[in-house]
């Protein structure tokens, strides 16, 4: 699947599949404030097509987004003309000013290969926080969370097209390997079958506490989250 297509099925999986990227902004939103009142500025960094930065857009006077694929940024800047969108890396990117709170949504950050990359993108993400600035974080699974061959599925059809989705996630090494095959078909076009393979470490609570406190970040743990997966919080002093 082209990265083009890929973010088209992407936002209509998810679409069909009720995720409310509302709330999930709006509970963010909360957090972000019960630590500074008040916050203005937000960075979402691997904002993706930008389904949770189109909503922190009303939430924020000004925010950002920051995204590795172009594909997906190009979405995100359809959505939004109004709001800045830069392409970068999240292990080294440096936007020249700082925000009141850093984001990184949907387990992004379980992309980074190992704890040296994991504390690159932190650092660098609370490089961008203003004095008393939050960084919330998104993780994916800890290893003592995560299910070995868990398998899941859904079919939705979103504007006359039926998409599937299955994926089965089994564990190597320190990481988990996630292989998803999509089916996409409508009336005007022939059935179309692609497949795209995940892999995201599988750090620990503590690999991530570390990374926070190695960035100068106060840290908590939140349980639950958006996904189950719960959410760190980290202020900068």
């Amino acid at each position: 699947m082209y990265e083009a297509e890929l973010a088209d099925v992407y936002d209509a999986i998810y679409a069909g599949r009720g995720k409310d990227y509302e709330a999930e902004a709006a509970t963010v939103a909360e957090l972000v404030r019960e630590r500074l009142p008040g916050a203005s500025s937000l960075l979402d960094v691997a904002c993706g097509t930008g389904s949770h930065l189109r909503f922190f857009a009303g939430l924020f006077d000004h925010v950002e987004g920051l995204e590795l694929s172009a594909d997906m940024l190009a979405v995100a800047r359809t959505r939004m003309p109004d709001v800045p969108a830069h392409e970068g890396d999240m292990r080294d990117f440096a936007l020249g000013r700082t925000f009141d709170a850093v984001t990184c949504m949907f387990s992004s950050i379980a992309y980074m290969r190992d704890d040296r990359e994991l504390a690159a993108a932190v650092a660098t993400m609370a490089a961008h926080l203003n004095r008393g600035g939050v960084l919330v974080v998104e993780p994916w699974w800890f290893p003592g969370s995560f299910l070995p061959g868990y398998v899941a599925g859904d079919v939705v059809t979103v504007d006359g097209r039926t998409l599937s989705r299955v994926s089965r996630t089994v564990r190597e090494g320190d990481a988990s390997v996630m292989e998803v095959h999509y089916v996409v078909a409508d009336a005007a076009t022939p059935v179309r079958h692609f497949t795209v393979t995940h892999v995201n470490t599988l750090f620990t609570r503590e690999r991530y506490e570390d990374a926070f406190a190695a960035a100068g970040l106060k840290v908590d743990y939140i349980e639950g989250g958006p996904s189950g997966r719960g959410l760190f919080a980290g202020t900068a002093g």
